[in-house]
């Protein structure tokens, strides 16, 4: 038979486990760990969020979503760079409206080529909308055989300088930024992207895989405003390819979005 203080013990310890557990299952793995900040994305997500950019049905579902608004047509002189078209995107770590944004630009561009080096991040923690989740492209890189892609990070989450934008990069930002500044999006001077599409607020508090399994869901906060978002920055960006590849510029979704821009 078992002593009493003994099981005294074992009762404790099951208590205390039992409460772990349903704090990790209601908040941990719903929250962004600040450990992650910097660390490469692992490559799991990646294959998610790949997948996610190229599941048709979900797109065609969801259409422009709760994007708010579309990209600027304008007419300016093509920015060819590696022989392609070019996106031009200007950010920095610290702002929540690139935290937001990045998302929907990581999934459409996902659907014309590859990342490599992709990075977790967190805009600034002192900032509105502090410690969104979100990636940065510094040191990413990023290939296509449809497209050329160029950004800039400005700035750390901290405010420190962190990278120099280009000659490119400084021109089509003091030509077409109109004051507002980042996060700054030119689809090969034919169209522009001003500010986010997207509320960062929707993200609080969130961790980058739960935002990733919440994409998968058309009905879902998350997905109608990323997967929104991602979807007019796909039909900008088939309209500069020239509606390459057909695999992505032949869905609905990108000829209902060029229809009323």
């Amino acid at each position: 038979m078992m002593d009493n203080k003994y099981l005294y013990i074992i009762i404790i310890v099951i208590v205390v486990a039992s409460v772990l557990v349903a704090v990790f299952k209601t908040s941990g793995s719903n929250s962004a760990p600040s450990a992650l900040i910097g660390a490469k994305v692992n490559q799991s997500e990646i294959a998610q969020l790949y997948e996610i950019a190229m599941n048709s049905t979900l797109a065609n579902q969801i259409g422009s979503g709760t994007a708010a608004g579309l990209p600027t047509p304008e007419s300016g002189a093509p920015i060819i760079e590696k022989a392609q078209p070019t996106v031009v995107y200007v950010g920095a770590e610290d702002c929540p409206y690139c935290a937001a944004t990045r998302w929907g630009l990581i999934i459409a561009l996902m659907r014309f080529g590859n990342f490599t080096g992709l990075s977790y991040m967190q805009s600034s923690s002192t900032d509105v909308y502090p410690n969104t989740p979100t990636f940065t492209f510094y040191g990413s890189s990023y290939s296509s055989s449809a497209v050329n892609f160029m950004p800039v990070e400005t700035l750390t989450r901290n405010y420190s300088l962190l990278e120099v934008p280009n000659n490119i990069q400084n021109e089509t930002y003091a030509k077409y930024d109109k004051g507002v500044g980042v996060p700054f999006i030119d689809f090969n001077n034919q169209s522009i992207q001003l500010g986010s599409e997207i509320d960062p607020q929707i993200l609080d508090g969130h961790s980058w895989g739960y935002i990733t399994q919440e994409l998968k869901d058309p009905s879902s906060t998350f997905s109608q405003a990323i997967i929104g978002n991602a979807n007019v920055f796909t039909a900008q960006i088939c309209r500069i390819t020239n509606n390459t590849p057909k695999s992505v510029c032949s869905q609905p979704y990108v000829s209902r979005i060029l229809t009323f821009q």
